[in-house]
């Protein structure tokens, strides 16, 4: 069976630049669209991406979780609004369709980590945004998975990851809160993944993530480690770090479901952390 041929909407972000080579080296036929010359709440753009391929995967996104306070139209013309149109034109395209969304839809109050059939309850704009886009995908009656994920890292754009190594470099002493618990996961992991959905085009929601569950603080413990800079490291709380957005505490995911996609287990998150640390 021939594999399908994919657009990537926004295909030079952290995202999807990693989507963009993993599909390649898969066999499959790709096509990436971002800015300048793609804007995704345009319609006419959605239409021309969509145009001569079977499935297209969506990593645009706003994602500056403060920002998005005050810039919360801007979020929901992406986030929400953009989506609307993407299932419209993929439901008549009949072009399935995977979204990239994200823990930040649930409020972190939950003492287990977070299934698919758990309700969302988002705390800060930018979560309410992904929410509606979620929602907004659903009454469209396209054929679309959502794939949420969390607490990402890559080589392009900006992450907690590689924010930790560069302040160890200037700074003697770093703070890091302690009671912000997820997985960090690297996003050439989820492109992994995203190919091996790409082969069988389920149409549910999944959660992705690394395996193992840790604070934030622990995952600066070990960069530090690894790449044997001496610092004192300061756990503190989130409290302590007043944020235009709220964050949830528990980003914690339980990923059974897409585990039956897969066809290898899905790895620690120290050794794809150490990996990631070498070629940085």
């Amino acid at each position: 069976m021939a594999k399908p041929k994919v657009a990537i909407l926004g295909g030079r972000g952290m995202l999807g630049s990693d989507v963009a080579f993993a599909c390649r080296q898969n066999g499959f036929t790709t096509t990436v669209f971002d800015l300048p010359k793609f804007d995704i709440r345009n319609k006419s753009h959605l239409t021309t991406a969509l145009k001569q391929v079977e499935a297209v995967i969506n990593c645009a996104a706003y994602t500056n979780v403060d920002k998005a306070e005050t810039q919360t139209e801007l979020a929901y013309q992406i986030n929400a609004e953009a989506v609307k149109k993407l299932g419209q034109i993929a439901k008549k395209t009949n072009t399935w369709l995977l979204h990239i969304s994200t823990d930040f839809v649930f409020d972190g109050k939950k003492k287990k980590p977070y299934s698919e059939s758990d309700k969302p309850n988002p705390i800060n704009a930018y979560g309410k945004t992904k929410l509606k886009g979620e929602q907004f995908l659903a009454e469209t009656d396209c054929k679309y998975s959502i794939m949420r994920i969390e607490w990402t890292y890559g080589l392009s754009g900006n992450n907690f990851v590689k924010k930790i190594v560069n302040r160890s470099k200037t700074q003697k002493h770093l703070k890091v809160v302690d009671d912000q618990l997820g997985s960090p996961t690297a996003t050439a992991q989820v492109a992994k993944v995203i190919c091996e959905l790409l082969e069988k085009e389920p149409q549910d929601i999944f959660h992705y993530a690394a395996d193992g569950y840790v604070s934030r603080f622990q995952i600066a413990k070990f960069i530090l480690e690894k790449i044997n800079i001496p610092v004192d490291l300061i756990a503190c709380k989130t409290d302590d770090f007043p944020s235009d957005a709220a964050r949830p505490l528990n980003s914690c995911f339980e990923c059974s479901k897409i585990k039956e996609f897969l066809k290898q287990p899905i790895e620690h998150w120290q050794q794809a952390l150490e990996r990631f640390l070498h070629k940085l």
